[in-house]
């Protein structure tokens, strides 16, 4: 199942004029990742609608100081960035649909997407439409997130992509409105 644009602006209807940008790469990815159910599509563009501000944000926005978290310390650990303070935090702040974040995670999207580790060298590149959506229909599939978007598990999904549930209530939002679009029998 492939999408429409007025589909896409039917759910994210701030997205205006980045839609017509991200539509293409959306449908690629859905086909190599296998998001190619009504519901599947309706819960992914749910959660890419809440983590991109509707397709407006391919990179985490923040300052320094807010970025250092990834920088040191126990989450930065976990994420696989170096224990130094240098600045690696910042490198691999979260991009993308979905907000790859880490370099362990940027590593094996890296190695999913490209066969090699380029997003180590040029992590930016999550930040164009072709690799901010397949990055993130990557993390999805990666994460089983299709087969519980199948069962309707949308706040499971959601602690998977946020670790919590942050947001939840625009996240439910925009889950409505895609089922309205794209599951209406």
């Amino acid at each position: 199942m492939l999408i429409t644009l007025p589909q896409l602006l039917g759910v994210m209807p701030d997205a205006r004029l980045r839609a017509g940008v991200f539509l293409t790469p959306l449908n690629v990815a859905f086909v190599r990742f296998e998001i190619n159910r009504a519901k599947r599509i309706a819960a992914f563009l749910a959660q890419v609608g809440h983590e991109s501000g509707e397709l407006r944000y391919v990179r985490e926005l923040g300052s320094d100081q807010y970025l250092s978290k990834y920088d040191t310390g126990t989450l930065a650990a976990r994420l696989g960035n170096t224990p130094e303070a240098d600045q690696d935090g910042q490198k691999y702040r979260g991009r993308g649909l979905i907000q790859i974040t880490g370099r362990r995670n940027y590593l094996a999207c890296s190695l999913a997407l490209f066969d090699d580790d380029r997003l180590l060298r040029q992590p930016e590149l999550l930040e164009q439409p072709q690799w901010a959506c397949e990055s993130a229909a990557w993390f999805w599939q990666s994460n089983g997130l299709n087969e519980l978007a199948d069962r309707d598990q949308f706040t499971t999904i959601t602690r998977r992509i946020n670790g919590g549930l942050n947001g939840l209530q625009g996240r439910l939002q925009l889950w409505a409105r895609a089922k309205a679009v794209l599951c209406a029998s």
